[in-house]
């Protein structure tokens, strides 16, 4: 099963920055050796077993996109699942970006009417104080830009866990079924006296589902009390912990790095194990395509029960991933 995925923006914007961060594992150190995108790069990317992210990474420069909104307008806009528009921060020329992104949504609504639209304001890390108040005032402009497009904005940047959040929310709503892996991850919980458990996509370590999380608009961040649903465990006690916010994306940016430190040094990533005063957590493989990260408060659960518990639930949820890949 493929989804068209568009990568869509002006030239510097950043977009092959943080694709090449998502999907290739590259260090956002070494983003600044990436040249231009010229036209249009193609990447296949098998996201989850069957899953392939098709995705279409635009040249920005004037010339290519007038090209996309006129004699490659079909070409570009159809069959499109999601369509992500990013825009720099602090760019010059605004006019004539959103000229652009209004010009790619007429193409939607012709072309790909059901596509989902995510605009990431990018390079929020170089954005003038205060940047809450930066980015609210772009939010506000791009959804008035929008007309009557339902989009979601998120501020980015491919120095801290953000980037993670955002495309995280992106392949959630391009998994169909999801709800599916969250109810059973639920019920894992309770078979772990686990405070949460988190599944991520093998490689690009992005979030698929949490136990706590039924909704893809809850992903990366906490819950009210009253909707947690993690088994054998109070929802007290659970707020009592202060869950940050944040843990989903900034999970997903350390193991990246941990990933390509192991790399370097020509090592392999298979499992980790860490027992803390407060808390014990165990990340292991689920599936062939998924990781699974068990957070237990409980001190009487030992690391070695978490471990065989997952071991015991693998079969089961590579049958679950198959089955909510199917659309």
């Amino acid at each position: 099963m493929k989804k068209k995925v568009l990568l869509m923006g002006a030239s510097g914007s950043g977009k092959t920055s943080m694709r090449s961060l998502i999907f290739s594992n590259l260090p956002a150190s070494l983003t600044s050796r990436l040249g231009a995108t010229i036209d249009v790069e193609q990447n296949h990317v098998r996201f989850l077993g069957d899953l392939i992210l098709n995705l279409w990474d635009c040249g920005g420069q004037d010339a290519f996109m007038d090209a996309y909104l006129a004699a490659q307008r079909p070409t570009i806009f159809q069959h499109v699942g999601v369509l992500i528009y990013v825009f720099d921060v602090e760019a010059q020329e605004l006019s004539k970006d959103l000229e652009y992104y209004s010009d790619c949504l007429d193409g939607l609504r012709q072309y790909s009417p059901d596509a989902a639209v995510f605009v990431l304001v990018h390079k929020m890390d170089i954005a003038r104080e205060p940047k809450s108040a930066t980015f609210d005032k772009k939010k506000q402009e791009l959804e008035e830009a929008s007309a009557d497009v339902r989009i979601s904005v998120f501020g980015t940047s491919i120095y801290d866990e953000s980037l993670y959040k955002a495309w995280s929310h992106i392949v959630h709503t391009l998994i169909p079924n999801a709800a599916v892996l969250h109810r059973h991850l639920s019920i894992f919980a309770k078979a772990c006296s686990a405070t949460e458990v988190i599944l991520f996509e093998r490689t690009t370590f992005l979030v698929i589902a949490t136990s706590s999380s039924p909704s893809p608009h809850t992903i990366g961040t906490v819950p009210p009390v009253t909707d947690l649903k993690v088994g054998g465990v109070d929802p007290a006690s659970i707020n009592s912990h202060k869950l940050d916010p944040t843990r989903y994306e900034r999970t997903s940016e350390l193991i990246k790095a941990f990933k390509y430190s192991c790399s370097r040094i020509r090592g392999e990533f298979h499992t980790l194990e860490m027992e803390l005063n407060d808390f014990s957590a165990v990340l292991d493989e689920m599936t062939r395509n998924t990781y699974v990260l068990v957070i237990v408060h409980d001190p009487t659960i030992e690391t070695a029960a978490v471990k065989l518990n997952i071991r015991l639930a693998r079969r089961k949820f590579e049958e679950l991933q198959g089955d909510s890949l199917v659309a």
